[in-house]
């Protein structure tokens, strides 16, 4: 009878296992679960290894993750990545073996290469591996997200690889095939034509990028220029934050924030058709949403160790703010954010320290140590300023103008000469030509009649140059 009542137990166990199976299954799929691939080109071993051991294949992946690291200490870069290829087909939703292998591909490998094609290949692969690849099985995962916004902004938009202007240009490259240069958001997603609808479903594939979400982040933070770095990680650090748990979105707005201080520097774009390279100039429309965006992540970190890093970083866009349009000639608009400064921030300047001497002072200061970008905004804001006074007819003024911004690019060049010959800016008079060609374009802010003036200016200062 023991036997016989065991007997019954047993089939009564494998009926009730039959018969909550199905839903187990559905269960299983809802969450991720049984998202798992069959190795390919792996050892045979650990082929047959995998298959045999079923449910041990984190075992497997555990003993390869720890090789990983051996091969990372020792700077075996090549075979790191075909250990952390075969872990990701072993456990795909485990989000850190995607970013270790994309930051391997972006930072380590990437610079074993001479030739910005390549290191372009292997910077383009570790951001596809994420984009394609990692979020299709991790699609809520905030490390993913952040990892893509960082290697956007810090490895393409930043200047320490040789190769970044490569890079900038590359990306800006594939982003116009399909965007252009202004695209207007509003409009494509109007659109019914089917050639937009192309358009819209190429972006997504290529790039991964809904452009209802890229309308909700110009809604909400300002108009950006696609082709930029900045932009990217500004839209994956959002995306990013959709998706995120509550501990998960600190280091996701802090990279919001930072591109869009860094944007509002250098979120201009400058297509030079003629040599086929790029200029980067202040987008100050940028600046209210910016002020805003500090604003309200101060709000959300009041209570964490990040707001002293918040406050410095405020202080220092509120100044930026001040010198850029007192550069660009919008004094009231300058005196606005000056203001703001005085108020937020009042131990930042000296007390009694009037506008004007700030942007002279910040002038003197920021030439030792700017970089490329800084200086050429430096640099072009005063030229700025001698065509704004030579169409006004002071020509004092707009000499002193003139002589203060070829000693400026004299002293940038002297400084960067000797460190590296990425860092030059292009020659004087072409940075001048340049900034004349947008002004006569209607592109600086220039009114009709200045314009007008100032082309009458320019041909008697050329005939004037002729004739001597």
């Amino acid at each position: 009878m023991r036997k016989l009542g065991l007997v019954c137990l047993i089939v009564l166990a494998i009926a009730s296992n039959h018969w909550v199976q199905g839903r187990l299954n559905l269960k299983r799929l809802e969450l991720g679960l049984t998202r798992m691939e069959p190795l390919r080109n792996a050892p045979p071993i650990l082929a047959f290894s995998s298959v045999a051991l079923g449910g041990f294949r984190g075992l497997i992946a555990n003993a390869l993750w720890a090789r990983t690291s051996r091969l990372q200490e020792e700077g075996r870069f090549f075979e790191t990545l075909s250990l952390a290829d075969w872990i990701t087909k072993l456990q795909p939703t485990f989000p850190s073996v995607w970013t270790f292998q994309s930051w391997n591909m972006v930072y380590n490998i990437s610079k074993q290469f001479e030739q910005p094609e390549e290191r372009w290949r292997w910077v383009q692969g570790g951001i596809n591996l994420l984009r394609q690849e990692a979020l299709g099985y991790n699609p809520e995962s905030a490390e993913i997200y952040r990892e893509l916004a960082w290697i956007f902004q810090d490895k393409m938009g930043g200047n320490l690889d040789d190769t970044h202007l490569y890079y900038k240009e590359r990306w800006a490259r594939e982003m116009r095939q399909i965007l252009g240069n202004a695209p207007d958001l509003d409009v494509i997603l109007a659109s019914k034509d089917q050639q937009v609808q192309q358009l819209r479903q190429r972006l997504l594939d290529q790039f991964g990028m809904d452009v209802e979400t890229m309308k909700r982040i110009e809604d909400n933070l300002g108009k950006f220029d696609w082709r930029l770095p900045e932009t990217q990680a500004i839209y994956w650090a959002w995306v990013g934050l959709e998706n995120a748990k509550q501990g998960e979105k600190n280091f996701l707005r802090r990279i919001i924030w930072q591109s869009m201080a860094l944007a509002f520097e250098r979120g201009r774009l400058i297509e030079n058709s003629i040599d086929q390279t790029l200029e980067y100039a202040p987008n100050l429309d940028l600046a209210p949403y910016t002020h805003a965006m500090f604003l309200k992540v101060r709000k959300e970190e009041e209570n964490s160790n990040y707001l002293t890093t918040i406050d410095r970083a405020h202080t220092e866009f509120l100044q930026n703010a001040c010198y850029y349009f007192y550069l660009h000639h919008q004094l009231q608009t300058a005196g606005l954010w000056f203001e703001q400064l005085l108020e937020r921030f009042p131990d930042s300047i000296p007390d009694g320290m009037s506008l004007e001497a700030f942007a002279l002072n910040r002038f003197e200061r920021n030439l030792v140590k700017a970089d490329m970008n800084q200086a050429r905004v430096i640099i072009e804001g005063m030229q700025r300023q001698f065509l704004y006074y030579l169409a006004l007819g002071e020509e004092q003024q707009a000499l002193g103008y003139s002589n203060l911004a070829q000693v400026a690019w004299q002293r940038y060049q002297d400084r960067v000469e000797a460190a590296s010959q990425r860092l030059s800016l292009p020659p004087y008079d072409e940075l001048l030509q340049g900034l004349l060609g947008r002004i006569l374009a209607g592109e600086e802010g220039f009114s009709e009649p200045m314009i007008a003036v100032l082309k009458t200016r320019v041909a008697q200062n050329q005939d004037e140059a002729t004739s001597r």
